[in-house]
């Protein structure tokens, strides 16, 4: 499938379900490949005001708005987005929005709690994706690297959520998870919506046995 049919395909999720916070994000990745900054920076922006803990789209709206050249704007994007990524421990996207405002010469702000703090406080499980207390998955959905981290950060709220959501997958793309690729598409699909970039998915690929 080619850029613009991706493009199509994700364009038209959103029209189906506006307040589906996973086809604005697809849609603002297919828009920053095809060099379409602004839109893309828009679609994240639209992911963060539907689900404001998504540290990730903050991170890429920032890029993107930098690409776009609007600074101003990311740098009020990536200040609010690194304070999400501390409160929620998700190391990765506050590392790299840490850096980019450092590059725009712009302050990083100083943060105090996390989840793991939360944690300690409550004496729950907190999920890595949300930064809310919640129950532990009771068993690892599924075999591999990924599924371990699954069950090591993601609640079992969170993931009856995606389960839910990619249900909702399935359907709109219309997927046949029998086919190589499409079960590719819905893998890809879960972990953008659990939190797991490329960066965190390379790394515990390197500990597969």
């Amino acid at each position: 499938m080619d850029i613009a049919q991706r493009i199509a395909q994700f364009e038209n999720m959103v029209q189906a379900d506006p307040e589906n916070d996973m086809a604005h994000f697809s849609l603002g990745r297919v828009y920053a490949e095809a060099g379409r900054a602004r839109e893309a920076a828009e679609s994240f922006l639209r992911c963060c005001q539907i689900n404001p803990a998504m540290s990730k789209a903050y991170q890429l709206a920032g890029e993107q708005l930098v690409a776009a050249g609007d600074h101003a704007i990311a740098g009020e994007v990536l200040t609010k987005g690194f304070t999400t990524a501390a409160s929620r421990g998700d190391r990765l996207p506050q590392k790299a929005m840490g850096e980019l405002l450092t590059k725009l010469g712009l302050p990083v702000p100083q943060v105090g709690g996390t989840a793991s703090a939360a944690s300690e406080i409550t004496g729950a499980f907190v999920c890595k994706r949300t930064g809310r207390p919640g129950s532990k998955l009771t068993r690892q959905p599924f075999r591999g690297p990924v599924g371990s981290w699954i069950f090591e950060n993601i609640s079992a709220q969170t993931w009856d959520e995606w389960i839910r959501q990619g249900t909702k997958v399935i359907n709109e793309l219309r997927l046949d998870l029998s086919r190589d690729q499409d079960a590719a598409t819905y893998d890809q699909h879960m972990r953008e919506y659990l939190g797991i970039d490329e960066a965190l998915l390379a790394e515990l690929e390197k500990g597969k046995a």
